[in-house]
């Protein structure tokens, strides 16, 4: 019965690229044509933070197939850190519907590619699926917080629970596209607090977003959350830019 419904739904409403919008046979997100043009990770990566090794002298370099940022690094914060794909000027167009325009239908899928990029956090047996949280005034603004609805749709595919505010936003401060590097760090501090210290302590952890660039948002979000106790994070993201 259910299989006829969606038939039907599928002759009125049939199902289109998330890109171009070419009608698809299946509910597969994107067209062959889209979909190579994406710039999915795959291996070989940083087995740390995920970043793309991209030749083969960087894999024979890397200390235990680090990258340099993570061997410079002393205390993580991350425990792993993955994303599925580069984001790039093609890739910002998905991005920026699912964010500015309304285009929540996309969440599943984008939901099922963090999943598939995430497959060995997950296998950690993580506690908890948080969102990266957004301000009551930009969420005011926008109607959704884009990455509640990829840990709505993560959770239903993994059964991972979830906690939507245990973390909050607590500053309104200017997006993080307008400021470079250092402003950005500067811009988030005291912007997030754990109101629920019992719903952090001890638990592992998965932060969900949508962009990384130079990773001060999650960066900020995990010192917060260590600091009430976590016991593991790990960072999880639909797309990241890649130097």
């Amino acid at each position: 019965m259910k299989r006829l419904l969606q038939n039907i739904v599928n002759l009125f409403l049939p199902p289109r690229c998330l890109l171009c919008g070419k009608i698809l046979s299946e509910h597969n997100g994107l067209c062959s044509q889209c979909f190579q043009k994406i710039q999915f990770v795959s291996e070989p990566h940083c087995v740390r933070c995920g970043h793309p090794f991209l030749n083969e002298s960087e894999v024979f370099e890397a200390e235990h197939q680090l990258c340099g940022n993570c061997l410079r690094e002393k205390r993580p914060l991350f425990k792993l850190r993955r994303f599925a794909f580069v984001y790039d000027d093609f890739s910002k167009n998905l991005i920026l519907g699912f964010k500015f325009m309304d285009k929540t239908l996309f969440a599943e899928t984008l939901a099922n590619m963090l999943r598939r990029a995430g497959a060995d956090i997950l296998a950690q047996k993580p506690d908890l699926l948080i969102p990266v949280p957004i301000h009551r005034r930009r969420l005011l603004e926008r109607r959704y917080n884009q990455s509640a609805l990829l840990v709505k749709y993560l959770s239903a595919q993994t059964g991972v629970k979830t906690e939507y505010s245990a973390l909050m936003r607590v500053r309104h401060t200017i997006p993080q596209v307008q400021l470079s590097g250092s402003a950005r760090r500067h811009n988030l501090q005291h912007a997030f607090a754990v109101t629920n210290v019992n719903a952090i302590k001890n638990r592992k952890i998965i932060l969900v977003d949508d962009v990384e660039t130079t990773g001060s948002t999650l960066k900020e979000c995990a010192k917060v959350l260590k600091k009430a106790g976590a016991k593991e994070i790990y960072a999880l993201t639909l797309a990241r830019t890649v130097k």
